[in-house]
């Protein structure tokens, strides 16, 4: 029973993303009507200079977001989770924590007013653009990184830097050399979290973004009014098969790290204070 659940589950969520990539090989101009096998809308697509301009567009928006994001983020979770009670220490993991909380709505018209007062009293930023774009997806993004960091340095202890800090390593060399390695894979998801957020926006790209700043979400969702058009499920297709491929080639690595990481053989002691990744083996005394 727990697998036929399971089955229609997975069916639910992935029917209609098989359904849009096989419409995107039918030669029928309607969106959702098979007229046989064709490429004729990879070819549309090719020549569809808009959609490719609003789906560079968004990809360089995320990225730059994302990026921003991670930076943000880990400083915020770097003070929630290691600098303890502080002055203000409730109120400013409120701020941070907002936008998760916050409708979109709410967010993009408070960003729009605090851009338009900016580009009035400073002259900066100039009208609304992707830069504008750009700040509004990264303080959304800043918020998620902010919380699986936080997790992160929580789940992890101080045991290693303190132990560092011990052998006269500096603040700086510690966050280098132990947290930052360790922090990695809290980083990286975060950093995929806000691009993925970033790319699907479309509520804070309709109300920071210009006329010459349409991210591609905003882009299909205005050509919605006169249905889906093929060259959309076509872009869709080449989106997903990106991911499949990145998403592939990360597991590949990770095996071939997970492989590659060297055994201690069961015989062999452990040697003083010799590092095995998580902690410090203790030397053994013997009883002679």
């Amino acid at each position: 029973m727990s697998r036929l659940i399971l089955a229609l589950g997975l069916l639910f969520l992935w029917a209609p993303v098989l359904l849009m990539v096989v419409f995107a090989f039918s030669d029928a101009r309607q969106p959702f009507v098979w007229g046989g096998f064709s490429l004729r809308w990879f070819a549309a697509l090719a020549a569809n200079q808009r959609l490719q301009e609003a789906a560079l567009l968004s990809v360089g928006i995320a990225a730059g977001a994302a990026a921003l994001a991670t930076l943000v983020g880990l400083a915020i979770g770097w003070v929630l989770a290691r600098h303890g009670r502080f002055a203000g220490r409730p109120a400013f993991g409120v701020l941070a924590a907002a936008p998760l909380v916050l409708p979109e709505v709410v967010t993009g018209l408070g960003l729009l007013f605090l851009f338009v007062l900016m580009e009035r009293h400073l002259g900066w930023p100039e009208g609304r653009s992707a830069l504008t774009i750009l700040l509004a997806h990264a303080s959304l993004g800043a918020a998620y990184v902010a919380v699986v960091v936080q997790a992160r340095l929580a789940s992890l202890g101080r045991v290693l830097e303190d132990a560092a800090a011990d052998l006269g390593a500096g603040p700086a060399t510690v966050f280098r050399t132990i947290t930052l390695p360790l922090l990695a894979p809290a980083l990286a998801a975060g950093f995929a979290l806000a691009f993925l957020l970033s790319l699907d926006d479309v509520v804070l790209a309709s109300f920071t973004g210009g006329p010459g700043a349409t991210t591609l979400p905003v882009l299909l969702f205005s050509q919605l009014r006169l249905g889906p058009t093929p060259e959309a499920h076509a872009l869709a297709t080449l989106m997903l098969a990106a991911l499949a491929l990145i998403g592939a080639g990360v597991l590949w690595l990770a095996g071939r790290r997970s492989g590659a990481l060297p055994l201690l053989p069961a015989d062999d002691p452990p040697q003083h204070g010799r590092y095995t990744g998580d902690a410090m083996l203790r030397p053994t005394c013997d009883a002679s």
